[in-house]
């Protein structure tokens, strides 16, 4: 049986191609059915993200054609250009696939932990239309054991390789815990979307918008459960925030030194943390200048951001390293089926020759043969019948010279060396 995982990713193809090949709920739950009844899958699983589509299946065959060909069809696609673009893996190294995506190796922000959940979702669908059998029971099971060894084991998810998380983790570095804190974000873009939903994890205290366009700000502050102010309430409602966090497309900066001394004073100059992820900056630097006010900038969290990444690479061989480790391990587990069938065929075979001769004997016996020459054929002919082969090979071995396999066989056969 193989094993084959076929994809398509941010790597390999445009958003537009991604697109086209995603699979909606509806859609997901008709290609399983239709996997589950393919005479060629044996096994499926689809992982459906906004960043890759990916059908692992087990086959018969190494034909990986005929799976490329279906995903063509279901999606309605041309089959040349879906091929242009898919990589196909196979065996070991489609199982050392799946764990690095599992692992997050294999993620547009490197350790990104929200994979794991998505193919642990993607298996258990997979499970309620029967795709999943002991094969692929073990490979997953293996997975996500894998998966959570890396998590513990090495440092892959542990620092913020993301701006908007950097801002967040370093208020939370500075602060400890932020539910006492009352937070202030200028602009509502996706920079200023992505601080919203990491620093709601923290349940602060409050959470203030504040925008040029009250509605958009609006629609933000409601998934926060935040409030909205206009950017000409500034100067008045600074001085009620412990952190400010930055990210407008203006041209000038909209918080001046002035603004923020007056905010400090009204505060009694209790400490606050403005970081300014604009560019142009949205916050002037003499504000950095002031006591009590902590200024962070971009270029700041930018260099936080690298020394992660490269703390999160060499984490990242450190995972590859465990990858390897268990992808044999599961490569070792599929070969003892494999023997153990073979064990299996080589006992069936032997006991039928036994059979075969015991029914001999004993209609020899009924027939009034002696007993003693029954017995003394029975014998010659179940040993003949037994060693016919392994003397076959014996004899093959001795005529090519092949020293190692002569050696191997008297070693399987028990034939004690020289």
């Amino acid at each position: 049986m193989t094993i084959i995982a076929l994809g398509i990713n941010h790597k390999t193809a445009s958003v537009e191609l991604r697109e086209k090949v995603a699979f909606s709920p509806e859609q997901l739950s008709q290609a399983l059915t239709e996997l589950a009844h393919h005479a060629q899958f044996k096994e499926s699983v689809i992982v459906s993200t906004c960043n890759r589509t990916e059908i692992y299946c087990s086959l018969e065959s190494e034909n990986s054609q005929a799976l490329l060909q279906w995903l063509a069809c279901f999606h309605n696609i041309d089959e040349a250009q879906l091929s242009d673009n898919v990589y196909v893996h196979h065996n070991q190294d489609a199982v050392n696939h799946l764990m690095r995506v599992a692992c997050g190796l294999d993620s547009l922000v490197l350790g990104e932990p929200q994979i794991l959940g998505q193919i642990k979702q993607a298996y258990s669908s997979a499970k309620h239309h029967n795709g999943i059998k002991p094969t692929f029971e073990r490979l997953f099971q293996k997975t996500f054991s894998v998966a959570k060894q890396v998590r513990t084991e090495t440092d892959i998810g542990a620092s913020a390789v993301s701006v908007a998380y950097a801002a967040v983790n370093l208020a939370k570095h500075i602060y400890g815990q932020l539910d006492k804190t009352r937070v202030l974000l200028i602009g509502a873009g996706e920079t200023i979307e992505l601080v919203a939903k990491h620093l709601f994890q923290h349940h602060p205290k409050s959470i203030t918008v504040a925008n040029r366009t009250i509605e958009r700000a609006q629609g933000l502050a409601e998934e926060v459960d935040g409030q909205v102010i206009s950017l000409a309430q500034l100067p008045e409602e600074l001085h009620k925030a412990d952190i400010v966090i930055s990210s407008t497309a203006s041209t000038l900066p909209i918080i001046g030194k002035g603004v923020v001394e007056q905010a400090l004073k009204q505060r009694r100059h209790k400490p606050m943390l403005l970081i300014d992820i604009a560019v142009p900056r949205d916050i002037e630097s003499q504000v950095g200048d002031l006591d009590a006010a902590y200024l962070y900038s971009v270029d700041d969290l930018q260099a936080i951001v690298s020394e992660n990444m490269a703390s999160r690479e060499q984490a990242a061989r450190q995972a590859q390293a465990i990858i390897e480790e268990k992808t044999r391990e599961f490569a070792q587990w599929q070969r003892s089926l494999k023997s153990v069938d073979v064990i299996r065929q080589y006992r069936d075979s032997a006991q039928q020759i036994k059979t075969e001769l015991v029914e001999k004997a004993l209609n020899q016996l009924e027939a009034g043969k002696p007993s003693d020459k029954v017995l003394l054929e029975l014998a010659n002919k179940l040993t003949n019948r037994l060693t016919h082969a392994p003397t076959k090979a014996i004899q093959e071995a001795a005529k090519l010279g092949d020293v190692e396999q002569l050696a191997q066989l008297k070693q399987t056969l028990g034939i004690e060396q020289e």
